[in-house]
């Protein structure tokens, strides 16, 4: 259920109280409007600990790029507070065009990665992410579980799905932007996400 506060003083005690309690971390401005996604549960928390990690350890120890938990993204370097979007996973490669601005990347990472949640709106996401020209964008659905990988098409100037993998169609889909291939596979209590190094036979199970 959207809730619309018209009451500037009521949004900023709520803004102020969500901001002491740290409940404001995940949230973002879609083109001056603020957005507070659910919560994540601690599956969701897990999820994004175990892929920062398995990226960070591709990426980030072989010095190729910065792997970001929860970092904010925006289209522009003036008032970026008006239009930003926050993935729970994003990766910049050295020769990324995204500017590091402290605060805030200006400029979409090579592969961002969602997990997503009940109630929340990550593939509406996906057309600002393509503004940005993020290269792919890996969204972990769990409601059925699915993985899907978007990739930029720069003819279309869009973000375009290019493989999705069920634990039922044995199916794997690639990553250009970090050489790993994933592939859902049936689990005891859920699906396992499995991470594949590619040339290499190194694997990760989440």
């Amino acid at each position: 259920m959207a809730t619309l506060i018209r009451d500037p003083i009521l949004e900023e005690r709520i803004l102020a109280e969500r901001a002491a309690r740290g409940a404001d971390r995940f949230d973002e401005v879609w083109e001056g409007v603020y957005v507070m996604p659910p919560m994540p549960n601690d599956e969701h928390q897990m999820l994004v600990g175990r892929f920062q990690r398995i990226l960070d350890e591709i990426i980030g120890d072989a010095s190729l790029g910065h792997v970001r938990p929860g970092v904010n993204v925006s289209d522009r370097t003036e008032a970026w507070q008006q239009n930003y979007r926050v993935p729970d996973v994003a990766v910049f490669l050295n020769n990324s065009s995204a500017v590091n601005c402290d605060a805030f990347w200006y400029g979409g990472p090579d592969l961002a990665v969602e997990i997503l949640s009940p109630g929340d709106q990550d593939r509406d996401k996906l057309p600002f992410y393509a503004q940005v020209k993020t290269k792919e964008v890996l969204i972990v659905d769990r409601n059925p579980w699915q993985l899907e990988l978007y990739r930029w098409q720069a003819v279309t100037k869009s973000l375009q799905c290019v493989g999705t993998s069920t634990a039922a169609s044995n199916q794997t889909v690639m990553c250009q932007t970090v050489p790993i291939g994933l592939q859902l596979q049936t689990g005891t209590h859920r699906p396992v996400i499995l991470i594949e190094l590619r040339d290499s036979q190194k694997t990760w199970s989440i």
